[in-house]
């Protein structure tokens, strides 16, 4: 991929990134947010969370299969956007279901409490819990401090996804596909991996044989 078409397609996925949230801002400020704008601000939100995620793990499959290494770059982005809009969806939470608008209003037992015993609130926050560390380590700093560790530890990428399609399939009430496709594709993305996981170690060994 030329460079030239490479940054004017990371700026196109960076508008694409913040689309969902500008349409959200103007639309909680001068349009409509439908007869529920709580459930209309914490879906959007949720949504674009998961689905950046599921981007960002696919871009790895993607450049090793058409071998445009230039869209390695884009892969902390869209996990910072993704990691952006999960945060506002556990604000939204927060802030309209738990009624936390001041300090003072906040009851912390009562929100570990609702986390423990809804089920979806629980597998949302365990997506939540396993994207702040990958987005706290995911300066150039963090990376060259963590060495071969930082990968490791961004494998929790796909526990969050996991997490994430899990907590949207227990979320959505009236049955629609779009959470069991997105579960999908996290299924194939993890099944890509393990396909190239088992390739490189077969090439080590046959390798190692030749010696």
């Amino acid at each position: 991929m030329p460079a030239g078409v490479a940054r004017a397609f990371k700026v196109f996925v960076f508008l694409a990134c913040l689309w969902p949230g500008a349409d959200l801002a103007y639309n909680a400020f001068w349009g409509d947010l439908g007869v529920n704008p709580v459930e209309t601000l914490q879906r959007t939100s949720g949504e674009s969370a998961l689905v950046m995620l599921l981007c960002s793990l696919a871009v790895t499959p993607i450049r090793r299969v058409t071998g445009w290494n230039r869209l390695q770059h884009l892969r902390r982005m869209l996990g910072l956007w993704a990691f952006f809009y999960a945060l506002s969806h556990l604000a939204f939470y927060v802030l309209f279901d738990q009624a936390c608008l001041y300090w003072s209003d906040c009851q912390l037992a009562a929100i570990v409490d609702d986390v423990v015993k809804r089920k979806f609130i629980l597998s949302g926050m365990v997506a939540f819990l396993a994207m702040l560390p990958l987005a706290l380590t995911s300066t150039q700093g963090w990376i060259r401090r963590l060495g071969r560790r930082w990968q490791t530890l961004h494998r929790l990428a796909y526990l969050a996804g996991a997490a994430g399609a899990i907590h949207f399939v227990w979320k959505t009430k009236v049955p629609e596909p779009r959470p069991y496709a997105y579960a999908a594709v996290l299924v194939v993305l993890l099944l890509v991996r393990v396909y190239f996981s088992w390739q490189k170690r077969r090439t080590s060994t046959s390798g190692g044989h030749g010696l």
